[in-house]
C-alpha cells in the first residue's frame, strides 16, 4: 500500500490541474453561444421602452436647452446629420492622451448597443472596429465585457438578456435619454426593463453620481491597481451623452487611475459616469477609423477582441 501513496498523490494533482485547466478554459476560452441574431428590430424595441417607462410613472426628462460646447480640448472631427451631432476633441490628462466624443441625439434610441457576431453569449468576441463596421455605427466604444463573466445584469436595446446580479455598479440608460447608477439589491433586472431602462452595464464603478464624484483613492486600490487605458460613458443632460476613451501603457500616455477620470468627466460638467471595461479593451472608432491607441501590454498597438460594443449610428 505505502508504494501506491505516491502515484495517488500524483493523480491527485494531475486531477487537480486538469480541472483547473478546463475551469480556465470555460471561463475564458470556451464559446458558448446562448442566442444568435439578436439585432431584432431595434425601433418597435425603443417604442416597448418607452411604453413601459409611461406606464411605470417615471416621468421623461425635459428637453433642455442649447448646450454650451466643451472647452479645453482641440476639436479632431466632427459629424452632424439626421438628428445626431458628434463632435470628437483630444485633451491631455496627467500625460495621457484623452479622447472625448460629444455627442447630441434626438432620442435615446440612437444609442444602441451590439454583440460580437450579433450574439448573445460566452467568449465570443470581435474587435470594436468589426462590430461597428457591421452596424454601420458613426461613433462606437467597446462596451463592459459581459461574456467574460456570468453574473452581472445584460439589458440591451430593452432586452433582458441576463437577470443574475453580481456586487458590481449598474449603469442604466433610460428610453428618455437620463442616466442612473443603481444596485442589484434594489431591483431586479426585469424591474429595470420594466420602468424604461434601454440599455444596462455591469461593469462600473459609478464615477460621477449628480455632478459628485464617487470614487477616492481608497477605491482606486482595490478596484485597479494603477493608471491604465480606461473607457467611460457620461451624460451632461438628457440624451447629451460623453463616451471617453484614455490611451496609456506606453511611453506617451502612461493611462488614467478611476479618480483621475472621474474627476476629468466632473470638470466636463457630468452630472452621471460610469466605468466600462479598460485596459486593453479600451477602443473608440469615429466613422470606421480607430482614434486611440489601443494596447494591452505597451508592446503593439492593435485591438483586443471584446464581446460588446456601445454605439451611435
Amino acid at each position: 500500500m505505502k508504494r501506491n501513496i505516491p502515484w495517488l498523490r500524483i493523480a491527485s494533482v494531475a486531477l487537480a490541474f486538469v480541472l483547473s485547466g478546463y475551469l480556465l478554459l470555460d471561463t475564458f476560452v470556451l464559446r458558448a453561444a446562448y442566442q444568435t441574431n439578436v439585432s431584432g428590430d431595434t425601433a418597435s424595441a425603443f417604442s416597448a421602452a418607452q411604453s413601459r417607462m409611461q406606464q411605470s410613472g417615471r416621468d421623461a426628462a425635459e428637453e433642455s436647452d442649447a448646450a454650451e460646447p466643451l472647452s479645453g480640448g482641440a476639436v479632431i472631427d466632427s459629424y452632424s446629420e439626421d438628428g445626431l451631432t458628434v463632435t470628437l476633441l483630444e485633451y491631455t490628462v496627467n500625460d495621457t492622451a484623452v479622447y472625448v466624443a460629444d455627442v447630441t441625439a434626438d432620442s435615446a434610441a440612437r444609442l444602441q448597443t451590439a454583440f460580437a457576431e450579433d450574439t448573445y453569449g460566452r467568449n465570443i468576441t470581435d474587435t470594436t472596429s468589426e462590430i461597428a463596421e457591421a452596424h454601420d455605427a458613426v461613433l462606437a466604444v467597446n462596451g463592459d465585457y459581459y461574456g467574460a463573466r456570468e453574473r452581472g445584469y445584460v439589458i440591451r436595446n430593452g432586452v433582458v438578456y441576463r437577470s443574475t446580479a453580481d456586487d458590481a455598479d449598474i449603469c442604466c440608460i433610460y428610453a428618455d435619454g437620463t442616466m442612473e447608477i443603481v444596485s442589484a439589491v434594489d431591483y431586479t433586472a426585469q424591474e429595470l426593463a420594466d420602468a424604461g431602462v434601454w440599455q444596462a452595464f455591469s461593469f462600473g464603478p459609478a464615477l460621477v453620481e449628480n455632478g459628485v464624484v464617487q470614487v477616492d483613492a481608497n477605491d482606486e486600490v482595490g478596484r485597479a491597481m494603477a493608471s491604465n487605458p480606461r473607457t467611460a460613458i457620461a451624460v451632461l443632460s438628457a440624451n447629451r451623452y460623453l463616451l471617453v476613451v484614455s490611451d496609456g501603457r506606453t511611453d506617451e500616455s502612461e493611462g488614467l487611475s478611476l479618480m483621475e477620470l472621474a474627476d476629468f468627466l466632473q470638470s466636463l460638467g457630468a452630472e452621471t459616469a460610469y466605468n466600462l471595461d479598460g485596459g486593453g479593451s479600451s477602443t473608440m472608432v469615429f466613422l470606421g477609423e480607430v482614434i486611440n491607441n489601443p494596447t494591452t501590454s505597451g508592446k503593439s498597438i492593435q485591438e483586443r477582441s471584446v464581446s460588446d460594443i456601445v454605439y451611435f449610428s
